[in-house]
């Protein structure tokens, strides 16, 4: 499969790239990148955003390169940079243009091509290509993709074949639709073509916007490349994921799913915000990583009921308000603090009504005090004490036979699952195996504790543990306890972990690209008009792109898009469709509102909802 042990952790195997003076892959670290979003061609700009990256710790720098002058100002870039002291890899990101690309080729040290618009999308209409058709446009690309490797063969330049869930070739949808499994072709017919010409300095990356659909793509991709002999390096990242912490944690759910299994050589955590801010993200990620191989092994698990290429939520019947058909829940852990007082309760998002709590959107669905467990899914809740006999604690020590057949004749039976092993997802995805293989069907809370001060290290780290089991489908609940953070931001974190994996919705969905030098519009400043005027409006999905080069692939779920189209102008977009065009900038949020009300998804804000 995509893993060489699902119990014991091995980073995957791969070739040396060479990317100036800094090696990708083999047994060299995971690189840190980011990207500029200044113009290309605004030298000192450009010139200086890459300085700024650099400090901040990244191995390498990309550039957007549109057409020619773009390709020449990279050259340019380079010796400004040089001429500090600061030697940094180049990376160009060339769509559309080819023969940008072979000319970016000769200054810079690697560059990014991507498989869905190398070829022209022009030369093919939408019909269903026979097979002499198919192949004709394999071997236009061929011609095409061998005289960019000739020119990086010469130059000694890295290649990267960045697919885009957003944007890939008519030819591909065509035959595979748009799919984990077409995202994985569309890779394999450049690679394929690289391997004949004994091309082997070249990365590979498998970008959406969607979690699932990233690591689902990646783990194809990897067992499609070990099946044909492939070890080519993998560029991890997740594509539009926004900025703030919903970012970091949909970021590090993605990302972190794929570094859990030792999937990824180099990574770029894509953000809405300065580019700089990129790194330390990157940073904490990676770190989270080390020291794995050393951990204690887990013992074996039959693995046959493990489907890691699509989304199956694992079948459990209903326990209170956990398993069967209720939605994946949150559970507060106030564990640590006793007794329970009021004002814990009301942090979380409760209301109190003479003795009972009320439960709003924003409270967990149950509360852990150690001893018992509040639940809160009716509508008012009494605070019991004896202890809740149907709870059952354990970690990966208590599963043994005995234990399985126990749990399995108590169907009323709620685990709450924890572990403190190094490699705590293995060991957790061997218990739910375990669970699988012995056809337990009882609920299970997956408990996590943490010592962490830092609140954007716990979300990233929180987002790794939980959001590779939740990908999973593994989980009926999760419970999050810090014991240096208030138990509300384990609550936040935890909605916005569900909605990263994409198995709650919660809140709005914003889908926003990073910005480069593509957008010809402040994609900050605008994401934070369009989330102050939407953010209450729960379970709508938002996109807000920066130019159309993934343009509606990237939001296809989305139920409303904001994409730049020219200098100055947006078009908006509900789901795929586009419904206006090339409205002014400065009355497009208003527009985007005004659509939203056109088509009854909009509701008043309240300014009195618990927890706001």
């Amino acid at each position: 499969m995509f893993c060489k042990s699902f119990t014991k952790y091995n980073r995957r195997k791969t070739g040396v790239v060479n990317i100036g003076n800094v090696p990708l892959g083999g047994e060299n670290p995971v690189r840190i990148q980011s990207m500029i979003n200044a113009a290309t061609t605004d030298i000192d700009a450009a010139a200086v955003q890459c300085e700024k990256i650099a400090k901040a710790g990244a191995d390498y720098v990309r550039a957007t390169v549109q057409g020619l002058p773009e390709a020449n100002a990279m050259k340019t870039i380079k010796s400004k940079l040089a001429a500090k002291n600061i030697n940094i890899p180049l990376i160009a990101d060339v769509h559309f243009n080819r023969n940008a690309a072979k000319v970016a080729a000769q200054y810079v040290e690697k560059v990014r091509i991507n498989p869905g618009n190398f070829i022209d999308k022009t030369s093919i209409d939408r019909k269903i290509l026979n097979t002499d058709e198919y192949n004709a446009e394999l071997q236009h690309l061929r011609n095409e993709l061998i005289s960019l490797i000739c020119i990086c063969k010469q130059h000694k330049t890295a290649l990267r074949i960045g697919v885009n869930h957003g944007s890939l070739s008519e030819r591909i949808m065509n035959r595979y639709g748009d799919t984990p499994t077409g995202m994985v072709e569309s890779a394999m017919e450049f690679l394929r073509i690289c391997k004949d010409e004994n091309f082997e300095n070249a990365v590979v990356s498998m970008k959406s916007s969607n979690t699932r659909v990233m690591v689902y793509a990646y783990r194809l991709l990897v067992e499609k490349m070990n099946a044909e002999e492939m070890n080519f390096p993998l560029h991890i990242g997740l594509t539009e994921a926004g900025d703030g912490a919903d970012a970091r944690i949909k970021s590090a759910a993605g990302i972190g799913t794929l570094l859990a299994d030792g999937l990824g050589d180099t990574i770029r955590v894509s953000l809405t915000e300065n580019p700089e801010n990129e790194i330390p993200v990157a940073k904490i990620l990676v770190n989270y990583f080390k020291g794995r191989e050393n951990h204690k092994v887990i013992p074996d698990v039959d693995t046959k009921k493990y489907f890691p290429y699509t989304y199956s939520q694992r079948k459990t019947k209903a326990s209170d308000v956990f398993g069967g058909k209720n939605q994946i829940a949150t559970v507060a852990d106030l564990s640590h603090i006793n007794p329970v007082y009021d004002k814990d309760f009301e942090e979380l998002g409760f209301v109190k009504n003479g003795k009972k709590w009320t439960k709003t959107s924003n409270s967990p669905d149950a509360v852990y005090t150690g001893s018992s467990l509040f639940d809160s899914e009716i509508q008012g809740i009494t605070i019991l004490s004896d202890e809740m006999e149907n709870l059952v604690r354990c970690d990966i020590s208590c599963f043994n036979n005995d234990f399985l057949n126990w749990i399995k004749r108590n169907p009323q039976n709620i685990l709450m699952l924890e572990s403190a092993n190094t490699n705590a997802v293995a060991e957790l995805r061997a218990c739910f195996l375990m669970l699988e293989n012995a056809n337990v069907t009882n609920p299970v809370i997956i408990h996590r504790n943490y010592d962490d001060k830092d609140i954007e290290s716990l979300q990233i780290k929180a987002a790794c543990d939980f959001g590779a089991l939740l990908i999973d489908g593994f989980g009926d609940a999760i419970c999050l306890q810090n014991t240096k953070t208030e138990s509300k931001n384990s609550v936040k974190i935890c909605f916005a972990i569900l909605q990263a994996t994409r198995v709650r919705f919660s809140k709005t969905e914003f889908i926003a690209c990073p910005s480069c030098g593509r957008t010809l519009f402040d994609i900050q400043k605008t994401l934070t008009e369009i989330k102050n005027q939407t953010s209450h409006l729960q379970h709508l999905k938002i996109a807000v792109m920066g130019c159309i080069v993934n343009g509606t692939g990237e939001m296809a779920d989305a139920d409303y898009g904001y994409v730049g189209a020219s200098a100055g102008k947006i078009s908006l977009y509900k789901n795929k469709i586009l419904v206006k065009r090339n409205i002014p900038q400065q009355h497009a949020v208003a527009e985007l509102v005004a659509l939203i009300k056109e088509n009854g998804d909009w509701t008043e804000k309240l300014s009195n909802i618990a927890g706001k």
